[in-house]
C-alpha cells in the first residue's frame, strides 16, 4: 500500500506550485495595471487642477482689472462733474432726497448717496448718468408729453399742470383671488376688475434722450373749484357706471384728466388733490391733517406705536411731532458731531414702549436715543458704509439695520452689541423684521429680498426669479399677519409675495422661493416706500413720481392716488392704530394725513 501512494504524493507539489504560481502572476498583473490606471487618473486630476488655477489666476487678474477699471471711470466722471459745475453747468446729480432747485433755501447741500466702489449705492437716487434713478427735477418749460391734471383758474396765465410721460399702453391684467379673511386681510375685496401682470424691464435712463420726462408738479398749485364732496357719488357696493373710454386706465391714474373726472372720482384742496379710481368702488376718504416743514429733505417718517407721535430725520437731526396739534416736541441732535458739512439721517424707527428713538445715518453710526432726557442710550458702530434702513424688533431690545456695506445687522441695546451679520452680494436699501420677531428681511440692490432666521441667521427665503423684481428692491414690509410681504423696486412696481418656509427650519430642508401672489403696476416712476396698514387691508406707496397710492392686496387694484409734494415722495409710514398715515418727501416737508371710509353726500 505504502508503495502505491509514493508516485501520488511526489506528483502533488509541482502540479499545485504551478497553480499557486499562476495565480500569483495573475494578481501580479492585475496590480500593475491597476496601478498605471490609477497614475494616468494622478496625472489627469493634475492636470486639471493645474487648469482650474490657471482659470482662477485669470478671474482675479480680470476682477483686478475691472476694479481698476471701475476707479478709473469713477474718477473720470468726477472730474467731468468738477469741471462743469466750474463752467456753470448744472451741479452734479442729487442723491437720495435732493432737495429740488425750486423748493428750499438756497446753498442746499443734497444728502449723497455716493459714487464708487467706496459706497455701492453710487448714485441709485441721482437722476442722470449710470447711477440710475433720482429726485424728480424742478420744473421745465420744455417738458415732454402732453399736459395732463389741468386745474381749473380764475383767467389767465394758464394753469399749472401735472406733466407726464405719454399715455402708455397698459398690459393686460391677469385675474387671480386673494385668500380670504383667514390670512388677516379682513373683509372680501370688492369686485376685481383687473390685477397687474408681470413687472416690465430694468429702467436703465428714463430721463436720457428720447426718453419721457419726470412728472412734474409745478408750483404754486391753487386749484379752486367746486366742492367735490357736493356731488353726487355712487354708495360703496354698487355697481360703477359705465366709464368712458378715456377712464379706462387700469391703475395707472396718473393718465386720467382730472379737470375731466366726476367729482366723485377726485377731491381737490389747496395744494393737494386725490384721484379715485374709476373702475372700483370708492371705498375711501383722504384729509390733510398737519403740513410738517423741515429745512432739508425729509429722508424718513416713523410713527411711534401708541400712534400719538411721528418721527422725522433730516439733517443732522431726528424731530418728533404731536400727531394732534401738529407741533415739533423734540429735536435730537447729536452735538459732538462736527458741524461742518451734512449728515442727513436716513432711517428712524421707535422702541415699542416709545421711550427710545433708533436713528441711522450717512456717518456709519446707529444713534439709540432717550427720548425723554434727550441723550443717546447707544451708540452702534460697526457698518463700514451709510446705514440706510433700521427696524425695531417688537420684543423691544433687538434692531435691524441695513447698510451698502452689504450687511445686515441685529443689535442687543440692552447688551449693546452686535449679535449677529447677515453678508449678501450687493448693497442693502432695507430691511425689516416680522410682527413675531422670528424674521429678518432686507431688499438689495440685486433685484432680491432674501429672508432669514433671526436667531441662527439661517436664509429661509430669496424671493426673486422669473416673477421677481427687475430692478433693485427699495423698500420692504411685512404684513400684519407675518405670513406675506411687499416690496417696492426701482422696476416701478410693488409685489406681494407669500412666505412658505417652515419658521426655525434648516436651510438644507427650507425652499428658497416664496410664492409672488400679486404685482401691483401703476406707479409712474420708481417706487421708493412701502407699507402696509395695520389691519392688511391696505398696502401704501410712495414713488418718484410724487404721488402716494393706496392699493387693495386682495385684487391688485388702486383705490386712489393722491399728490401734493412736489418732489419725490421718499418714505411713506402708516400709524400703527389705524386711521392715518405720514409721507416724506424731497419737498423738505413731511405731511400727515387721515385716511377713512367714505361716505357718499
Amino acid at each position: 500500500m505504502a508503495g502505491m501512494y509514493n508516485p501520488h504524493r511526489g506528483l502533488g507539489p509541482p502540479a499545485a506550485n504551478a497553480r499557486l504560481n499562476e495565480l500569483l502572476e495573475g494578481v501580479r498583473a492585475e496590480f500593475e495595471n491597476q496601478s498605471r490606471a490609477s497614475g494616468e487618473y494622478e496625472n489627469s486630476i493634475q492636470h486639471q487642477l493645474q487648469e482650474m488655477q490657471v482659470v482662477r489666476e485669470k478671474v482675479y487678474a480680470m476682477e483686478q482689472t475691472h476694479l481698476a477699471l471701475k476707479q478709473k471711470y469713477d474718477e473720470e466722471i468726477s472730474r467731468l462733474h468738477r469741471e462743469l459745475e466750474a463752467r456753470g453747468g448744472n451741479p452734479r446729480p442729487a442723491g437720495i432726497g435732493a432737495p429740488p432747485q425750486n423748493a428750499g433755501p438756497a446753498g442746499q447741500a443734497p444728502p449723497s448717496i455716493g459714487h464708487g466702489p467706496s459706497n455701492l449705492f453710487g448714485g441709485i437716487m441721482a437722476g442722470q448718468g449710470p447711477g440710475g434713478p433720482g429726485l424728480a427735477p424742478p420744473p421745465q418749460a420744455d417738458q415732454h408729453g402732453p399736459p395732463q391734471h389741468q386745474m381749473p383758474q380764475p383767467g389767465p396765465p394758464p394753469p399749472p399742470a401735472l406733466q407726464g410721460p405719454p399715455p402708455q399702453q397698459q398690459p393686460p391684467f391677469q385675474s387671480g383671488g386673494y385668500p380670504q379673511p383667514s390670512n388677516g386681510y379682513g373683509s372680501q375685496a370688492p369686485p376685481n376688475n383687473s390685477s397687474p401682470g408681470p413687472g416690465k424691464g430694468r429702467v436703465l435712463n428714463p430721463r436720457g434722450p428720447g426718453g419721457p420726462a419726470t412728472p412734474q408738479l409745478n408750483q404754486p398749485m391753487p386749484y379752486p373749484g367746486p366742492n367735490p364732496r357736493a356731488a353726487a357719488s355712487p354708495q360703496v357696493g354698487h355697481p360703477m357706471p359705465t366709464q368712458h373710454p378715456q377712464f379706462r386706465v387700469g391703475n395707472a391714474l396718473a393718465e386720467l384728466d382730472l379737470e375731466r373726472l366726476p367729482d366723485h372720482q377726485k377731491k381737490v384742496e389747496s395744494d393737494w388733490f386725490a384721484i379715485f379710481n374709476p373702475e372700483v368702488p370708492r371705498v375711501l376718504d383722504v384729509d390733510l391733517l398737519h403740513t410738517l416743514q423741515h429745512e432739508s429733505v425729509v429722508c424718513c417718517v416713523r410713527f411711534s406705536h401708541d400712534g400719538k407721535y411721528v418721527a422725522t430725520g433730516c439733517n443732522r437731526s431726528a424731530q418728533i411731532f404731536d400727531i394732534i396739534t401738529g407741533q415739533k416736541i423734540c429735536i435730537l441732535q447729536d452735538e459732538s458731531v462736527d458741524s461742518v458739512g451734512d449728515l442727513y439721517i436716513r432711517s428712524v424707527c421707535f422702541s415699542p414702549d416709545g421711550r427710545y428713538l433708533a436713528t441711522g445715518a450717512e456717518d456709519k453710526l446707529i444713534r439709540v436715543w432717550d427720548i425723554a432726557s434727550r441723550t443717546i442710550r447707544n451708540t452702534f458702530a460697526g457698518h463700514e458704509q451709510d446705514i440706510y434702513s433700521l427696524d425695531f424688533a417688537r420684543d423691544g431690545r433687538t434692531i435691524a439695520s441695513g447698510s451698502g456695506d452689504r450687511t445686515v445687522r441685529l443689535w442687543d441695546i440692552e447688551a449693546g452689541q452686535n449679535i449677529l451679520t447677515l453678508s449678501i452680494e450687493d448693497g442693502v436699501t432695507t430691511v425689516a423684521i416680522s410682527p413675531d420677531t422670528k424674521l429678518v428681511a432686507a431688499g438689495s440692490l440685486d433685484k432680491s429680498v432674501r429672508v432669514w432666521d433671526a436667531v441662527s441667521g439661517y436664509l429661509v427665503e430669496r424671493l426673486e426669479g422669473p416673477d421677481g423684481h427687475k430692478d433693485s428692491v427699495y423698500s420692504v414690509a411685512f404684513a400684519p399677519n407675518g405670513k406675506d410681504l411687499v416690496s417696492g423696486s426701482l422696476d416701478k412696481t410693488i409685489k406681494m409675495w407669500e412666505l412658505v418656509a417652515p419658521r426655525g427650519g434648516h436651510p438644507n430642508n427650507a425652499p428658497k422661493g416664496g410664492r409672488c401672489i400679486r404685482t401691483f403696476e401703476g406707479h409712474k416712476d420708481f417706487v421708493l416706500s412701502v407699507a402696509l396698514t395695520p389691519d392688511g387691508n391696505w398696502v401704501l406707496s410712495g414713488s418718484k413720481d410724487r404721488g402716494v397710492q393706496f392699493w387693495d392686496p386682495r385684487t391688485g387694484n388702486t383705490q386712489l392716488m393722491l399728490q401734493g409734494h412736489k418732489n419725490s415722495v421718499i418714505s411713506v409710514a402708516p400709524s400703527p392704530i389705524g386711521g392715518s398715515f405720514a409721507t416724506g418727501s424731497g419737498d423738505m416737508r413731511a405731511r400727515i394725513w387721515t385716511y377713512k371710509p367714505y361716505q357718499s353726500p
